[in-house]
């Protein structure tokens, strides 16, 4: 048996754009100069209030990050229902999981920082309830890097850290798998670079999904 464990942001869907736009508005919404798309994109993985907090270069969320992630996901739905803000998956993510998801002896599961909702919207809109056992969102665990989001899904389906994978594109991901025990691999399809991810502690980098049956056994 082997557990497969997927971030959703940046590696199942593309959703920097749509990340962006609702991270800008709620800038302004409080009067603050909004982040650079590259620094969003640098915080995409991280739970809400700390992505927030460190784009305002904040050590720890405070009263106000605190407040403006109620902003941002009171927003987020009415953003993403707008012509141009999908959450599209990325090209071979469909294929890859209608693959591993046929095998018996694979488990899939999600590490994310998205909220239950949002990874839950994930699921139902792309057809993945059914292949996705077990996850851990920013509703459960603390934020990446912390290892709890790895070590909870393991302690659910029973698998051991060793025979389990953790699949991203940012150096959270890495962080969060090499501090539960568990497999890196880097897609360089997201925000993050290779060298980044290589620095994190990735076993390896993938740079298209169908690289990776090579790594599932």
């Amino acid at each position: 048996m082997q557990l497969v464990l997927f971030d959703c942001d940046g590696t199942l869907v593309d959703s920097a754009g749509l990340i962006h736009e609702v991270m800008v508005r709620t800038f302004r919404h409080f009067g603050h100069v909004p982040p650079a798309l590259s620094d969003t994109k640098g915080v995409i993985g991280l739970t809400l209030d700390i992505a927030i907090a460190r784009l305002q270069g904040k050590a720890h969320a405070d009263g106000e990050a605190n407040a403006m992630m109620v902003h941002y996901k009171s927003i987020f739905a009415g953003v993403r229902a707008e012509a141009g803000f999908e959450e599209p998956l990325f090209d071979g993510i469909r294929s890859l999981i209608d693959d591993i998801g046929g095998r018996e002896h694979i488990l899939i599961g999600a590490v994310t920082g998205k909220s239950r909702r949002g990874l839950d919207q994930i699921l139902d809109t792309h057809g993945f309830r059914k292949y996705f056992v077990v996850s851990r969102t920013a509703d459960d665990c603390p934020s990446k890097p912390h290892s709890a989001m790895v070590s909870e899904c393991c302690d659910e389906t029973g698998m051991n850290a060793a025979d389990t994978i953790v699949i991203g594109d940012a150096v959270y991901d890495m962080l969060m798998a090499k501090a539960a025990g568990a497999r890196a691999i880097g897609v360089s399809w997201g925000y993050a670079t290779v060298d980044e991810l290589l620095q994190a502690g990735a076993d390896v980098i993938v740079h298209h999904p169908r690289e990776l049956l090579q790594h599932i056994q």
